[in-house]
Parts: C-alpha cells; structure tokens; sequence
C-alpha cells in the first residue's frame, strides 16, 4: 500500500489547489478523480458556460454595431462551431492543471475513492494510505423527480453537450445558472421562457438589482418570465427543449464515509467548521460537498486553508468574504452585506449609487445599462457591501471587494484617485453618493 502525506479526492477547484499547495510545503500528495481533471467549474460549468456567452455577446454586439457607424451584414450563428472554440479552450486548460499536477510531484490516481478507513482510501482496487485526507468531491445537477426522462428534458451539463440551439426552450429555475444560459440562447435567438417557482428570479439579490437584471433581461431579450407559478405540463410540452436548472446536491455517493468514522447531515452535506475540518481529526472537507458557497472560487480558498492546515502549518480560518459573479445580460457582481442582510440585521447603513449611463466611458462604448451600489455603515462609514449591475460588472466587483476587506470608509475610496474614463470610476463616483457629493450626479436638494 502506497503511503502519502495528504490524499485529495476529487480535482476540481478545491481539489486540484489543494494538492498543488500541500505539495509546494513539501507533502507527499495523491489526488484522486473518477472523471475530469478540473470537475464541474472547468468541464461542465463556470469555463464552458463562458465560453459560450461571450460567443454570444460577440453575436449581439456585431448586430448592434450600427450605432457606432460600423455596418454588418449577414453574420450568423454556428453553434456547432461555438461549442468547438468551449472544447478547445476546456481541453487546453484540462491540460494546464495536468501538467501542474505533474509539475508539483502530485500522483493521480483515476478512478471513483472509496473509504476503507479513516487513513485509507481505495481506487479501482488499489489502497492507498494516508496521514490526512481531504474531500472535495463538490456537486451535481438536481433533477426534479416530476421531470419525466426523454431527450428533451435536459440540465445544465446536458445543455452544454447539445451541439444544436432549440428554436425555443423552458428554463425551469431562475437562479443564476438557469438566467446565465436562458440570457445567452436568448442572444442567439431561442425564444426564452424561464419558470420560478419562488416570488421573482435571483432571488439572493437586493430587489433594486433583481429589478434591473430582469428589466433587461425580458425588454432587450425577449425573455418571458414567470415567476411565483410552477411548470404547467401544456407549456413544456410547447417548448423544444426543457432545462432544469434547479439548484445542485452534493456528491458523496459510494465514499463510504461510515468507514472513516463520518456521516453527512440531513440535507446531504459534510459538515467542515472554518479550519475545514470535519469531526474526524485527520479528515477535511472543502468546495460544494460542505454546502457553504457553492462558488469556485470559494472551493479554492477552502482548499489553499485545508491544505495549509492539514500538513501542519499554523492553523487559519479559510476565507469568507466572498465575491458573487452572474454572467447574465446584464452582468451582476456582489460582496459583502447586501441591504436585505443589514435589513435582517437591524443595522443602520447608507447607500450610495451611481448608474453608467452617467459615465464618459459608458456612453462611448454604448454600455449604459445599470449602476452600482455601496452599502456603508451609517455610523462609522466603513463600506461593508457593494453590488454591481451592468457592463463588466464580474470584473469591476473585485475593487470593491479589496476595498470592503481592507475596510476602508466610502471617504477614503471617494478620495482615491480613479483612472479616468474608466468603467472601475464608477465606485469613486458612488462613493461620493454615499454623502451626497457626486460631482457627475444630480445635486443635493435645498432644503
């Protein structure tokens, strides 16, 4: 039986940096994965997904290029050739964490890990021993058991094997990944239609910026949404294609974890306190099997700490301000407190807003749609949350989450000096809002 440091199971976001970390401190580390390097995020979510909507937002910016006296004629869609350029780029970088794996000293073994006990692992029969273990096995698509099984009925990773566009679809669920991939068939031309059981889509989102999102999402796009009602059976049955795309569960499915000692809890998860530990001593759990934040980037945060941890160095929370990127039309980005948790919270903040519209920047590049917010504490004036809707909003949220984690007040960040004309000095302007001292806003009211 070969003896590691640190076993890994499972390489996706958590998973691969984990065991790259604990091998940079010196650990001898196995990885273990029963599909593809780089899980979900990389072969069947965050990469490909992206992929395909900037195709798209190329596609919808060619057919507005009028305004900018550029005129096109006879672009079309070759969605066949779209999802050549998402295979090319997830191959590419599948590759990448291949040979950093290799680069590192890291040994993968492939195959599903099954536990024999608390320091041993089994892969394809093969036992493999080890002072600490981590798990980061991460999720799965849900699938809602009225669903009936047929080829027209798919989720997400389904979706994103299709190597033909419906000429019309139900998306049923309006989180993010069911909005995300309902805006980008929508820009190729499906006819869109998106079913929320709950009240409105996106619902984790301040209602100021929900609004924007669907304002846009059903007057640019066409979308149709309805929320507050569930899947009628006549409605599917109009629609191409039906994409599930509500919510995702946790893989632990023939781990075995009884035999480490370990359990998971009622809705599934294995439960890790912010060292990243489980109950048992030597074994870590990390990225959506905890059923914290079911972000990459978050997986990778958790997986740097557990590695940290786990090969001996001094023990650190992993972690847990955490920023909330949606590629949707328009793109939406968060950290921090919203105003709903300051709500929930009893606690005393002001805010302060400016839209693109009223940027140089917006109105050259023709992206005026939306605004971003601050939400500061109304005594100190510390920022403690921001959100962002609108152009490049998923880049532009990580200013503000530098800044909310460095605690800098909306004065401080108002009197920074921002490149201008830039999309980034849109939070210079809404921290001035913040006192009602926006240069480029509307003037504060006489009394």
């Amino acid at each position: 039986m070969e003896q590691y440091d640190l076993i890994v199971i499972g390489a996706g976001p958590g998973g691969y940096p984990a065991a790259i970390r604990a091998a940079q401190l010196g650990a001898k580390v196995a990885i273990v994965e029963k599909e593809q390097l780089g899980g979900t995020c990389l072969n069947w979510g965050c990469i490909p997904t992206k992929a395909l909507i900037a195709a798209a937002d190329t596609f919808a910016k060619i057919k507005h290029a009028e305004q900018f006296g550029i005129k096109v004629t006879g672009a079309t869609v070759d969605y066949a050739g779209m999802i050549g350029h998402k295979n090319k780029v997830v191959g590419q970088l599948r590759a990448g964490i291949g040979s950093l794996l290799t680069g590192n000293g890291v040994k993968l073994f492939t195959g599903a890990a099954s536990f024999v006990d608390r320091n041993t692992v089994e892969v394809a029969g093969v036992r493999l021993g080890a002072k600490k273990i981590i798990i980061a096995t991460g999720s799965t698509s849900a699938m809602p058991g009225f669903l009936p099984k047929h080829e027209r009925v798919v989720e997400s990773r389904g979706f994103l094997e299709l190597n033909k566009l419906p000429a019309s679809m139900i998306v049923l669920g309006g989180g993010f990944i069911g909005c995300e991939l309902a805006c980008m068939a929508a820009m190729l031309g499906v006819k869109v239609t998106i079913v929320e059981l709950l009240e409105d889509i996106l619902l984790l989102l301040d209602a100021d910026v929900r609004r924007e999102v669907r304002a846009s999402m059903e007057k640019n796009l066409g979308i149709t949404i309805r929320t507050g009602k569930p899947l009628e059976k006549a409605e599917a049955e109009a629609a191409e294609l039906v994409l599930a795309a509500v919510g995702r569960k946790p893989v632990t499915d023939g781990l075995k974890l009884e035999n480490a000692g370990l359990k998971t809890n009622e809705r599934g998860f294995i439960e890790a306190d912010d060292y990243c530990r489980t109950k048992v001593a030597n074994i870590f759990a990390i990225g959506d099997v905890t059923g914290k934040i079911q972000l990459a980037h978050y997986a990778t945060a958790q997986g740097i700490a557990a590695a940290e941890n786990a090969v001996g160095t001094k023990p650190h929370r992993h972690e847990t301000l955490v920023p909330n990127v949606i590629f949707t039309s328009p793109e939406v980005g968060t950290a921090g407190l919203s105003e709903d948790d300051a709500k929930k919270q009893n606690r005393a903040v002001k805010t302060g807003k400016f839209r693109f519209a009223g940027l140089g920047k917006g109105l050259a590049t023709g992206e005026t749609t939306g605004f971003v917010k601050w939400i500061a504490d109304a005594g100190t004036d510390q920022l403690l949350g921001a959100a962002a809707v609108g152009p490049h909003a998923t880049e532009l949220i990580a200013e503000a989450a530098a800044v909310i984690r460095a605690e800098l007040t909306a004065t401080e960040l108002g009197r920074t000096i921002h490149a201008h004309p830039t999309f980034s000095e849109i939070w210079m302007e809404a921290a001035h809002a913040v006192h009602g001292d926006c240069i480029h806003g509307a003037p504060k009211r006489k009394k």
